[in-house]
């Protein structure tokens, strides 16, 4: 039998301040460039509210049985915490503090995180937690290395299933209303796979690059549109003159 949240005493408690975090670094330079792609393309399309929370390697609370259990995920988006931003510097309990986090992402690197771990005893394991626990709807399992994306959406029974991808191979997050794929192509010089959004529409959601070229482009095009009604103009009125020289020589005064 695999053991649920129901045998289990869950309660929302904030983080206490002589509580320990791990401070170990990241695995390898990739996963906080994948996490910081993900939150700038979605600010920079209007996409990140106000009171909405992204975080990287940031802990997420619940206290099981009396005991404080903390996860950072590589990267998750809340949709609205419920407090000041200073409160949730530290850490972020949800219901406590506010929504729980729509989708939690693990990037899986040669170290071994337990990111399919459905281990219930203490520590639970980060499957089990997202899952059981604080009920996350998706939650993404990426590697960089090859570009494997797996995503799992909760079920009705509180189980999460793998989802499939659409002829476009991406996947539908309806809490945030955009799609989730992978692109391939390079970003602070690092070449590789990239997890990016779409919109409902199946537009990009540029980075801040991105955006910067496409605008020289825009402005390069509206220089070249702007150049070539010049020319026009001046040819159209060197036509006039030619054509008012002639009527001249026959006679004719033109009408100007």
């Amino acid at each position: 039998m695999i053991a649920t949240v129901s045998t289990y005493e869950v309660a929302w408690e904030k983080l206490p301040d002589s509580f320990i975090l791990d401070n170990e670094p990241v695995d390898n330079i990739i996963q906080p460039a994948l996490a910081a792609a993900l939150t700038e393309s979605l600010e920079l399309a209007n996409r990140l509210p106000a009171t909405a929370l992204t975080t990287t390697n940031y802990g997420i609370c619940a206290t099981v049985n009396g005991k404080m259990i903390v996860k950072a995920p590589d990267w998750s988006y809340v949709p609205s915490i419920q407090v000041p931003r200073q409160e949730v510097i530290r850490s972020y309990t949800p219901v406590l503090e506010g929504d729980r986090p729509a989708i939690v992402m693990e990037f899986l690197s040669d170290t071994e995180g337990g990111e399919y771990s459905n281990k219930p005893t203490y520590p639970p394991g980060k499957w089990f937690f997202y899952e059981q626990v604080l009920q996350i709807p998706n939650y993404v399992i990426f590697e960089p290395a090859t570009g494997l994306l797996e995503v799992y959406h909760l079920d009705d029974a509180k189980r999460y299933q793998i989802q499939s991808a659409n002829a476009s191979d991406r996947y539908w997050i309806s809490e945030i209303d955009l799609f989730l794929g992978i692109w391939q192509g390079t970003r602070e010089n690092l070449a590789g796979f990239w997890l990016r959004w779409w919109d409902a529409q199946g537009n990009l959601l540029l980075w801040a690059g991105e955006l910067a070229q496409k605008t020289r482009q825009q402005a390069e095009e509206a220089r070249q549109q702007a150049e070539a009604a010049r020319q026009q103009a001046e040819e159209a009125r060197q036509q006039a003159e030619r054509l008012a020289a002639q009527l001249r020589a026959a006679g004719i005064e033109p009408e100007i």
